[in-house]
């Protein structure tokens, strides 16, 4: 296959002509190495044509010198000294073929990252970067030239999740045109913002803004929705993804049921009797419920695990005989459906934090501890007080205490600011005097409020009088220490503004607890065959220059499950994820990997042992022929089968022996 590629590259005739570009990279590169130095070293390497400098290469400018010398014929190869592949590996790839040869006879030589960022001594640097350049020269010259490859691109698209990233990405891409299959796991969707009374900073209803998102996702010709639903497989490759969905039962025919609710007026449960999920356990519900008033799709739901049919099948089944449809069908069992789609985006969200592994502050131990999202139902006209903030002993709060960063910024739990606390608990603070006219004392570390309007907010908060107290909470207890403190909570905190330690009698106490990953964030990494960082949140593939791609191409991230977030950042994002999305389907077509895998079938022995350690299923077993074969569409150039061979039949194009081997002498040489 390579020297059939070689012979359709007249550029290579007369062997390899290999210019280096050494980037400055402003100050950089520059105010560490020497680069005039690595430039005249570089002149001295076998087979360099051509060595140049320039302040920035990956500018127009610089891009042009590649372009240029290999246009002349000066080269025919390309090293470029610079910062690292993930940043413009890319960049420098077009601008080989721009100059009229295979974008894969180039190779980058990382001299920002791996020797000017980590280098202090410039004599050090400077000879550091020349190894570099001299392994990226040997390894070059071994290039095979390769075509770019593409696989066209199915147009529908798959987006996980139904909170208002998912909602916004499957609206965006609907609009556009394009079929979206959206899957949400639990009956509605809605996600966290659901179950906001309103948001900060212009304390808009949330439901207002939600409903209405909500109502057009399901009425949207280009929108599936499956809700109850469950990726379960996904197989396939970038643009030809194959999704295996589970539909778990209902027990309620979604086509048949209106939403009308008689059949939950109609069950032999005159009262609810199982903890409401919807309402944190603050209210029980029915074994035939709907999570809240808007939800959508507008179908009830039966609980196997509390329906006194499921149970004992003696149930007078009085909602069936409610339904006037006919909509109820006890016999329903799991269904799948698979579908091909181009794109993914993962718009999973986040959990909040358990308050229960911080025993201190009383979680779970004092009734009238509440969380901040507990409070949020609380608040919520349609929650189980309808509004009013009423404890679980039935009285009315005079005196709340509002404790930030519960398990944030905490070294025991997650270092991390989850970023909407401050705000929300300012939030609480303004909705909740407004609501029982109590003192509210809000005890922070810092207040974070660096979004558009936040400050103003925060200003707000001030004049209404509620109290800013900064320290870390050491308990909450019930122990009183005065007789003001008899029947009361207590925070005891450190107050750093006044040098004092401070004990504050509450009715009530508020835990804003932070963000955290998905419980089952591993399986859906693996399942998607992308990765988490070390806080368990999905990776996007560059902070700063692919914020929404993963490094599984066409699979893409929207919303907290890559992060902490407020709700315009998560709405920005998934419009930013369908966009990427978009883009890549209206191309029509996507790149596929050059540095893919290959058996050579004269060495190959027929162990298969290659064939069950691809992770992508790139492999298989010719039972004829009795070899090895990859699918070159469907393999991603991780290298698990080359280097796992035993007779060295697997190899792999841009990383084979002869160029590792050279790359790493190239190196060695000149250190």
């Amino acid at each position: 296959m390579a020297e059939e590629l070689t012979a359709r590259a007249p550029s290579l005739n007369g062997g390899p002509r290999i210019g280096v570009y050494v980037c400055h990279c402003g100050l950089n590169i520059a105010g560490t190495v020497d680069v005039q130095a690595v430039v005249e070293f570089a002149r001295t390497l076998p087979n360099v044509t051509v060595a140049r400098e320039y302040r920035f290469m990956c500018s127009d400018p610089g891009q042009e010198l590649i372009e240029q010398d290999l246009r002349e014929g000066l080269v025919n190869r390309v090293v470029v000294a610079s910062c690292s592949p993930l940043m413009h590996e890319a960049t420098f790839r077009r601008a080989t073929a721009e100059g009229g040869t295979s974008p894969y006879l180039f190779q980058m030589a990382s001299i920002r990252e791996l020797v000017s960022w980590v280098t202090a001594d410039p004599e050090d640097a400077t000879e550091k970067a020349k190894a570099h350049v001299a392994a990226a020269v040997r390894r070059v010259a071994l290039h095979e030239y390769l075509e770019p490859r593409e696989a066209p691109v199915h147009p529908d698209v798959l987006v996980v999740g139904g909170g208002i990233a998912g909602i916004h990405a499957a609206l965006t891409l609907a609009d556009a045109g394009k079929h979206v299959y959206l899957v949400e796991r639990e009956s509605t969707i809605g996600g966290h913002m659901a179950m906001f009374d309103k948001t900060f900073p212009t304390l808009d209803c949330a439901a207002c803004i939600l409903t209405p998102k909500m109502s057009a996702v399901r009425a949207h010709p280009n929108i599936t929705l499956w809700t109850y639903s469950d990726v379960v497989e996904v197989s396939g490759y970038t643009g030809d993804f194959t999704v295996r969905v589970r539909h778990r039962p209902r027990y309620v025919r979604e086509d048949l049921c209106t939403g009308c609710l008689a059949c939950i007026d109609a069950c032999v449960h005159k009262q609810g009797k199982v903890p409401d999920e919807f309402n944190l356990g603050l209210s029980k519900r029915k074994p035939v419920y709907i999570p809240f008033p808007q939800a959508t799709p507008p179908v009830v739901v039966v609980d196997p695990e509390s329906c006194i049919w499921f149970k004992t099948g003696k149930c007078p089944q009085t909602c069936v005989e409610a339904c006037e449809r006919d909509a109820f069908d006890f016999t329903q069992t799991e269904t799948f459906d698979e579908v091909k789609v181009g794109a993914i985006i993962l718009a999973t969200g986040f959990r909040t934090f358990d308050p229960r592994r911080i025993p201190e502050y009383g979680y779970g131990r004092y009734p009238n501890v509440y969380t901040s999202l507990e409070v949020e139902r609380l608040l919520n006209a349609a929650g189980p007080t309808a509004g009013e903030i009423v404890l679980r002993d039935g009285s009315r709060p005079t005196a709340i205490g509002i404790i930030h960063c519960v398990g944030s910024r905490d070294v025991r739990f997650h270092a991390y600011c989850s970023r909407v606390c401050c705000m929300y608990s300012l939030k609480l603070a303004h909705m909740l005097r407004e609501r029982t006219g109590a003192e509210i004392y809000n005890f922070y570390i810092d207040i974070r409020a660096p979004g558009k309007g936040y400050e103003e907010f925060y200003d707000k908060i001030l004049r209404e009088g509620v109290h800013l107290i900064r320290g870390r909470v050491a308990e909450v207890t019930d122990e009183a220490a005065t007789p003001e403190e008899e029947g009361h909570l207590v925070i005891r905190a450190e107050d750093t503004l006044l040098g004092m330690a401070r004990r504050i009698p509450v009715d009530m106490v508020v835990l804003a607890v932070g963000l955290e990953p998905q419980p089952d964030t591993e399986d859906v990494r693996r399942l998607f065959n992308i990765s988490c960082g070390g806080e368990g949140f999905f990776t996007e593939r560059h902070p700063k220059l692919a914020p929404v791609s993963t490094f599984t191409d066409g699979v893409f991230l929207a919303g907290a499950c890559q992060g902490p977030k407020d709700i315009p950042d998560t709405v920005a994002q998934a419009g930013a994820a369908a966009a990427e999305a978009l883009a890549m389907i209206d191309r029509g077509a996507v790149a596929l990997e050059a540095n893919t895998a290959h058996i050579d079938e004269e060495r190959c022995s027929g162990c298969k042992t290659c064939v069950g350690l691809c992770p992508f299923s790139a492999i298989t077993f010719d039972e004829e022929r009795q070899k090895a074969r990859v699918n070159e569409v469907v393999c991603k150039g991780c290298g698990i089968c080359v280097a796992a061979c035993p007779s060295g039949a697997a190899q792999q194009h841009l990383f084979t022996d002869e160029q590792i081997l050279a790359e790493i002498e190239g190196v060695l040489a000149y250190v």
